[in-house]
């Protein structure tokens, strides 16, 4: 399936949110899963900046394309949209990873 990994960016420390990411979408790769880790922009944000919303943008245009939507632990309003968005769209949402 192609997985959609939502979790807290800015709330917290950003670089460990990333990696966070990047960990899950490595499992999921291991488990035969094809992830989307919006959270890589983080690097491309570093080249080339844009708002918040920019971002949100630009990420939620990936979900309608995945099977699943895989939510991460804490608090994060991007991340809270993206699974309105997902349940809008009938995208199922998963809360951990034994859960897949």
């Amino acid at each position: 399936m192609r997985v959609y990994v939502s979790a807290p960016y800015t709330n917290g420390d950003t670089v460990w949110n990333v990696r966070r990411a990047i960990d899950a979408g490595d499992k999921l790769v291991e488990m035969g899963h094809f992830p989307f880790i919006p959270h890589l922009s983080h690097f491309w944000h570093y080249v080339s900046p844009k708002s918040w919303e920019q971002w949100l943008e630009i990420d939620r245009a990936f979900i309608p394309v995945c099977d699943a939507v895989l939510r991460l632990t804490g608090e994060s309003k991007g991340a809270d949209i993206e699974v309105e968005e997902a349940k809008k769209l009938g995208i199922p949402i998963y809360y951990s990873l034994d859960e897949l």
